[in-house]
């Protein structure tokens, strides 16, 4: 039988300790979660970064519309060569998107 596999140097040992007292169902809903809140905190460094950037251009979190969450964040989709704007955000397992307008050529 393979041998358990090491915990990263950089995890603190407590943690990693505490790992080994789960089961393989809490295991997985661990991982679950440690992978949705490394998505979650790269979607907020590249909204930050994209602030710094001036990209958003305007669309900064007082001038969100009401029915737009505060953690929303801007996307461009491409759609018969033209280029647009929508604020996204995740409701539950499903992602929503509220039009803002089409990507201006300065941007």
């Amino acid at each position: 039988m393979a041998e358990e596999p090491a915990p990263p140097a950089n995890l603190p040992a407590e943690f990693a300790e505490s790992l080994q007292d789960l089961s393989v169902d809490q295991l997985g809903e661990v991982a679950e979660y440690a992978e949705t809140l490394a998505a979650h905190r790269e979607r907020q460094h590249r909204v930050e970064e994209e602030k710094d950037d001036g990209e958003l251009e305007g669309k900064n979190s007082e001038e969100k519309p009401s029915d737009v969450p505060a953690g929303a964040s801007v996307t461009v989709k491409e759609i018969n060569d033209n280029r647009y704007r929508y604020w996204q955000w995740r409701d539950g397992e499903k992602i929503k998107s509220k039009y803002i307008g089409p990507v201006t050529s300065s941007e």
